[in-house]
């Protein structure tokens, strides 16, 4: 890749896997759907208001922005309402290991929409990923029950990662038509966040907000961060190199999630931890070199 490539890939990477820090200050306080709304009708407002600044195209077509909305559906609002469901019934380990079949449902997708080969190096290496991931949890992983609810939150867990794959899928297409990537984020976030709003009025969700100093900064890390930048970078890796690549982070960001709970919550790395780390690098190295 690109030292362009590259520089998307770690900010990606970084900023996503310290958001599972930030989301903790999240939880408990309101209902996660409402935390999600909050978050990205911020991102929203931050970003149509830098377009603006920076003269940035607002104006689309009514096919560009059909094709607008059903990107921000799947990426920024159907994925997290179902991320969040699966955590009712499955830590977050074991939805990280499942989350990290992104990358081979990208290069499902990519395979079945646009007819791209299946590279066996490629695939190989998101397979040697997800194990890595896995072990990474193994403590979690081997204690799971294939009880009722634990299977809820696996098919809630895996319909979220098929979601997000088809964002990615449509983001690919959508990077065809040239627009800025800010462009293309700001009106797909403003469709994703309506549709959560609509969801939200639909369950019946109350919407309050909490006065903790803690909920706030953590709400401008995640809308700022984790929405504007992250998938502002996100989103043009993906144009740069391909969604079956671009989605192969989803392995890494637990990794970097664990970093962060090392430093600030005393977490331990063990043998086994230290094995599934290295298959991850492994699969890094597979994937984000292997034949586009």
């Amino acid at each position: 890749m690109s030292p362009k490539a590259w520089f998307l890939y770690a900010v990606t990477v970084l900023i996503w896997g310290s958001t599972w820090l930030g989301i903790t200050f999240q939880l408990g306080k309101v209902d996660p759907l409402v935390s999600v709304i909050y978050r990205f009708a911020l991102a929203t407002a931050v970003l149509f208001a830098w377009c603006r600044l920076r003269r940035a195209p607002l104006r689309l077509g009514l096919r560009e922005h059909g094709f607008i909305a059903l990107q921000g559906s799947c990426l920024f609002a159907l994925n997290y309402w179902l991320i969040y469901h699966a955590e009712l019934y499955l830590t977050s380990g074991i939805v990280a290991v499942l989350f990290a079949t992104l990358s081979f449902m990208n290069m499902l997708n990519g395979r079945i929409f646009f007819g791209r080969p299946l590279s066996g190096r490629m695939l190989g290496g998101a397979l040697c990923g997800v194990a890595g991931v896995g072990v990474l949890f193994w403590p979690e992983v081997q204690y799971l029950s294939l009880e009722d609810r634990a299977v809820k939150g696996a098919l809630l867990a895996l319909a979220s990662t098929y979601v997000a794959s088809l964002g990615n899928t449509v983001a690919g297409y959508n990077a065809r038509f040239g627009w800025p990537v800010i462009t293309g984020n700001a009106w797909g976030m403003l469709y994703g966040t309506l549709l959560l709003c609509g969801i939200a009025f639909a369950k019946g969700a109350h919407f309050a907000y909490p006065h903790e100093l803690s909920y706030s900064l953590s709400l401008l890390y995640l809308a700022l961060f984790g929405s504007v930048f992250a998938f502002g970078a996100y989103l043009r890796l993906i144009a740069l190199v391909g969604p079956d690549r671009a989605g192969y982070s989803s392995t890494l960001t637990p990794v970097v999630a664990l970093l962060m709970s090392t430093v600030f919550e005393d977490y331990h790395w063990g043998k086994i931890a230290i094995v599934g780390l290295a298959l991850i690098l492994v699969g890094n190295v597979l994937v984000l070199r292997g034949r586009r």
